[in-house]
């Protein structure tokens, strides 16, 4: 979205902080200044990062998690593991910081992650399974992840809750996408190798995924597409930011991936409304800066911000 990579000083990583902290700053330019915090990396970036932990935003604290695990690294892990724990977090938030912990891929993270494993809320205890299953295929003896030079090519760069299958076949990894009684770890992996697909018979597979009855399952479909961002895709998403029998977390991915296509704008905007749940309402409001700034031609200088 809006993370090239760029070079800060300290006090500039600060004035950074400071925006992404600020509760009275508009919302896009508050996640502007947290994708620059990613790019820069390091210890003083992840500590302004993690002050947003605090912030009423369950949109931008989740966010927030999401960047510190792609980041990968493992002075982030014990920040994680208590926002993971911490059941005062609300769910999604939760969720993206186990999500996060199996993104670094620690194996000291594993009694954390397997307590949230059986947690309540059944997305934060899915989520948690899979982040387990995700570590012990990356440290397996048997060398398992060594399979990855068979792997089909990430082209998102983005560190994915799974690898993708070695399954090449369409319909074989359809089946598998859509099987409710297999794990969620090789029902990820089929998802993780149609993205890597692309293609329009593999954009329509994943579309299906709305259908699973595996809530975190559907937020990550949603996920996918819009990294995919195909237009094929967009009466799906459409269809379940629409859906308010829908949770929040798969409605909020929704939105955001069609931010991503960019041309739903109109439907974006129906939802910025008060009386619309706030983690889809700001959503919203990100996904439409993801679009303009998408499909700008100047890339905003966040260093005047």
């Amino acid at each position: 979205m809006w993370d090239n990579m760029v070079a800060l000083t300290d006090t500039q990583i600060e004035g950074m902080g400071a925006v992404l902290n600020n509760r009275s700053r508009p919302l896009k330019e508050r996640f502007r200044a947290l994708f620059t915090l990613r790019s820069v990396g390091g210890k003083k970036a992840l500590a302004e990062m993690s002050k947003a932990f605090e912030d009423p935003s369950e949109l931008l604290k989740h966010e927030v998690a999401y960047c510190i695990g792609q980041m990968g690294m493992p002075e982030a892990v014990k920040i994680l593991e208590d926002v993971l724990m911490d059941v005062n977090q609300e769910p999604i938030v939760r969720h993206e910081a186990g999500e996060a912990l199996g993104a670094i891929g620690s194996q000291d993270s594993l009694d954390v992650l397997r307590k949230g494993s059986v947690d309540k809320n059944e997305a934060v205890a899915d989520t948690c399974r899979l982040a387990v299953s995700r570590i012990e295929w990356l440290h397996a003896e048997d060398g398992s992840a060594k399979e990855s030079c068979q792997l089909s090519v990430n082209p998102y760069a983005s560190v994915d809750p799974a690898p993708p299958s070695l399954e090449t076949d369409t319909a074989a990894l359809t089946k598998t996408l859509m099987d409710e009684g297999e794990g969620i770890f090789l029902r990820y992996r089929a998802m993780f190798s149609l993205r890597n697909k692309g293609d329009p018979d593999s954009i329509n597979a994943l579309a299906k995924g709305f259908q699973s009855k595996n809530a975190l399952f559907r937020h990550e479909i949603a996920y996918v597409l819009g990294q995919i961002s195909s237009e094929l895709s967009t009466p799906a998403l459409t269809a379940t930011l629409a859906n308010v029998d829908e949770i929040g977390m798969v409605r909020h991915e929704a939105a955001e991936a069609l931010g991503s296509i960019g041309n739903a704008n109109d439907e974006l905007k129906k939802y910025l409304a008060k009386d619309v749940p706030a983690v889809v309402r700001e959503s919203c409001v990100v996904a439409l800066d993801i679009a303009d700034y998408n499909n700008s031609e100047e890339f905003k200088n966040l260093g005047d911000i």
